[in-house]
């Protein structure tokens, strides 16, 4: 494995690969973005799809 470091430059390495990350990561944000369902941005809070409010029964009192 060190053999690999002789041909590359470490920080060069490492910062090739922060930057590739980097632009990954924007990218994936980006294409939920685009999409209707995973648009975190322009949804109102609570209609998400999926996200339907639970209701408990209402409790029945007994007379004792």
């Amino acid at each position: 494995m060190w053999k690999i470091w002789l041909l590359f430059d470490p920080r060069r390495a490492l910062v090739a690969l922060f930057v590739f990350l980097m632009v990954l990561a924007l990218l994936i944000h980006f294409i939920l973005l685009s999409s209707d369902r995973y648009n975190w941005i322009d949804q109102a809070p609570g209609a998400a799809s999926g996200n339907a409010e639970m209701t408990l029964p209402s409790a029945t009192v007994r007379p004792s």
